[in-house]
């Protein structure tokens, strides 16, 4: 599998027969890309990396309205929506998976998404920028650690916008309506302006409103909880089409040219994500159907001041990127399944009462505040790329902040019982996270021969990671003298904000270097093959319960071969990839004790694969893309579930969690897309028809054997889109059908607490159902 794709394409690039042009007529051709991916512009067929592009008219055509379409664009993408927390979502490349991530105390991303020069990627994850006036998307696959750092370990998603331009005005809007089978209707409605303000500026406004629809019914339910017999139901929550969702946001940039060599724009960018309900189905409920009893809501604001400078000193090209993250992120979630099945399994609604001594409802709610901040600075230098001898190096710094609070209530809860100035409160977490990154990275590139390119890159890097806070119970309900109010009360510890006192602080220090070295051969103008070794890496961390260890950095190392190649006269382009990835010590996240999310390192594993993709413009009214993926992840050695006393993974056990060979989770071993658009003329209007299939295979969905045969896999799916619309001068409508087949697509599965007690009551977030939706477009 490996080694055809590339045997065949070599051969076919280095074949002197030319593609037999069947027609007489001029042919059309492809447009050429031109991409930043290594902080340099570059034509995409020329870039000796793996990295697929979506434009502007593509992201139009195929109705991307949200980061989970973009991902399924991408087959060298994974995405995974955690249906507790409908905003948070967790971004895969190439099968770097292990599951359970996305904790506000958990490990970092492995895949770092940038917004033009910034990161936006916080520990959480990244932010769901609404896709709109966007010139295009980059996905970069495999380690970017030498010029994208910590959170690039598998790979780098670049969203670049368009940018103002003095040259002259322009404005656009866009007006959608779509209903979803089964459930309700939505809207989105979106503008921008390019206003010129004289011959060398320019102001670009851009904003939008999205109401996603809701197709998933909270059934009214009761529960009775067996040790006390009180029975409680969900009225108060209880209605149809419960995960709904209203996204507003607005962009400004200002470009200046100071001069023929000098601009600077700064930007700024905001937006406000409201969502209502679980995006988990029970099916022992129903096909679209859940039972909640406490409210799911999620409320995501946040705001991005960016400043770009750009200039030339000489002949190099300098670049000053800066960025400040502002994010807010509150929540509430039902966490009543774990009140039932623990007072189900081990009598747990006995400990909780009143006041006056008598039994209460044990069920909890979670209402938490997540407050990050990130701040970043790059500065860099490029030669002269036409140079036969060039180099890119910068300096690179950063700093996250996330301030923690996570409540968790049982409403009438006796106050000896509760966390000490916090009502109603069993449990309480008030933490402070500091992530902190600095690194010198460079790049050099030197053709040996007219063909042939040698690339090496280096990344110096110094992390400093520290947690610190409060986490625990009142020792009235809980005296163990290591967390909570009984560690207060026996270690006279420190006091902490809105906290009875600072239980732990700790920090974890590292410094290392990652390398990639490249060799490119330009076969002819339009066939090239290219070798890579490249390096990423994740920083260890602190646990969220301190009195666990911390975990170790894990790397990411890859071997690639690719080759990009341009067929019948620039009518075709086929690109691709097999590789395979060793990672060592990767972080593991569960839901441990208490249901909270504690991270070990696990151990080895290595993941195979092959990435093509092929667009061709087969007439001047018909062309094709399309992309597949196929992967071999798996473990390498026994994943025993515990480490030494250094931290380091242990692996050999009797009953290993998850024995050698087993697959990784979330990624299928195979995912591909195909889309087919044809345009004519009807009289004086242009139209155009559209489809898209895609498919995903089978996903396990937990590495370890236990917990995975308790939630079962995820089953394989396809989907089908269809798009048709006319248009005539500077106007477009479109209609379009999303999921023609209505096809059930289990995206991921999850449950409230540890799977050995919760296993019984698992939910599946799955696809939209069938979306039936009209737009209409105009540009001035």
């Amino acid at each position: 599998m490996a080694r055809l794709p590339l045997a065949t394409a070599i051969c076919l690039a280095m074949s002197s027969a030319a593609w037999a042009q069947e027609s007489t007529e001029e042919a059309p051709v492809l447009d050429a890309i031109t991409v930043t991916a290594q902080k340099r512009e570059e034509n995409l067929q020329k870039v000796p990396i793996s990295i697929q592009v979506l434009g502007t008219e593509q992201l139009d055509e195929l109705h991307v309205t949200d980061f989970e379409d973009i991902a399924t664009q991408f087959p060298s993408v994974s995405f995974q929506r955690l249906g507790e927390v409908p905003s948070n979502f967790q971004v895969y490349m190439r099968g770097v998976a292990s599951g359970g991530d996305g904790n506000h105390s958990g490990p970092l991303p492995s895949v770092g998404v940038y917004l033009d020069e910034q990161p936006v990627t916080t520990i959480r994850g990244a932010v769901d920028i609404h896709p709109y006036d966007i010139e295009r998307v980059e996905a970069l696959a495999g380690p970017q650690g030498t010029l994208y750092g910590a959170s690039s370990q598998s790979g780098t998603i670049r969203i670049i916008t368009n940018k103002p331009d003095p040259s002259g005005f322009a404005a656009g809007y866009g007006l959608e309506f779509n209903s979803i089978s089964e459930g309700g209707t939505g809207h989105v409605a979106e503008g921008f302006i390019n206003l010129p303000i004289g011959e060398r500026a320019a102001i670009r406004l851009v904003a939008w409103d999205r109401d996603d629809a809701g197709f998933i019914d909270n059934e009214y339910g009761e529960r009775t909880f067996p040790s006390s017999g009180i029975t409680i139901n969900n009225a108060g929550v209880a209605r149809d089409d419960y995960n709904f969702g209203d996204t507003t946001g607005a962009r400004a940039a200002l470009k200046i040219d100071l001069n023929d060599n000098w601009s600077i724009t700064p930007s700024v960018i905001t937006q406000r994500q409201d969502i209502n309900g679980s995006f988990g189905v029970d099916p022992d409920v129903g096909e679209l159907d859940t039972n909640q009893y406490y409210p799911q809501t999620s409320e995501d604001r946040w705001t991005q001041s960016a400043l770009t400078v750009q200039g030339r000193i000489g002949n190099f090209d300098v670049t000053y990127a800066f960025a400040h993250l502002d994010r807010d992120l509150d929540t509430e979630s039902d966490y009543n399944d774990y009140a039932y099945w623990y007072d189900t399994l081990f009598g747990y609604g006995t400990y909780f009462y009143d006041d006056n001594g008598d039994l209460v409802n044990p069920s909890q709610y979670i209402q938490a505040t997540n407050g990050y901040k990130k701040q970043s600075h790059e500065l860099r230098i490029a030669s002269p790329s036409e140079n036969r001898f060039r180099f890119v190096a910068g300096v690179f710094w950063q700093k996250q902040d996330n301030d923690i609070q996570e409540r968790y209530r049982i409403d009438d809860l006796a106050d000896s019982l509760s966390v000490t100035g916090w009502p109603d409160t069993i449990w309480l977490t008030r933490q402070q996270r500091e992530d902190q990154d600095q690194a010198f990275f460079g790049e050099l590139s030197y053709d040996i021969t007219d063909r042939l390119t040698a690339t090496a890159g280096m990344r110096f890097f110094k992390v400093d990671n520290s947690l610190r806070g409060f986490f625990g119970f009142n020792d009235g309900y809980s005296s163990n003298p290591t967390y909570g109010e009984g560690a207060c009360n026996t270690q006279n510890l420190p006091p902490y904000p809105n906290a009875p006192c600072e239980v732990f602080n700790k920090t974890v220090k590292e410094d290392d270097s990652l390398g990639r070295f490249n060799l490119s051969y330009q076969i002819n103008d339009n066939a090239m093959v290219y070798a890579t070794w490249s390096e990423g890496f994740r920083p260890g961390g602190i646990n969220r319960r301190g009195t666990l260890a911390p975990y170790l950095t894990d790397y990411l190392t890859n071997v690639e071969f690719g080759w990009k190649s341009t067929w019948a006269d620039g009518r075709l382009n086929f690109n691709g990839a097999v590789f395979s990835q060793d990672w060592e010590d990767f972080q593991f996240a569960i839901l441990g004790q208490n249901g909270l999310t504690e991270i070990k390192n696990a151990n080895n594993a290595r993941i195979r694969g092959l990435e093509a993709d092929l667009s061709w413009a087969a007439t001047y009214n018909l062309r094709l893309s399309g992309g597949i993926a196929l992967y071999d992840a798996k473990l390498t050695e026994n994943y025993c579930g515990f480490t030494d006393a250094n931290g380091n993974p242990e692996t050999n056990c009797a009953s290993p969690e998850a024995p050698d060979g087993a697959r990784l989770p979330i990624t299928p071993k195979f995912k591909a897309n195909v889309t087919a658009r044809y345009t004519f003329d009807v009289g004086s209007f242009e139209a155009h028809v559209q489809g898209q299939l895609s498919h995903e295979g089978e996903r396990r969905t937990d590495l370890r054997t236990a917990e995975r045969l308790i939630l079962g896999q995820l089953d394989e799916y396809s989907m089908l889109d269809l798009t048709a619309g006319f248009g005539r001068n500077n106007w477009n409508v479109d209609f379009y059908v999303k999921n023609v087949l209505d096809e059930r697509a289990e995206l991921s599965r999850f449950t409230q607490c540890a799977e050995a007690v919760c296993g019984d009551q698992a939910y599946t977030v799955v696809a939209r159902p069938r979306t039936f939706g009209v737009r209409f477009s105009q540009d001035f």
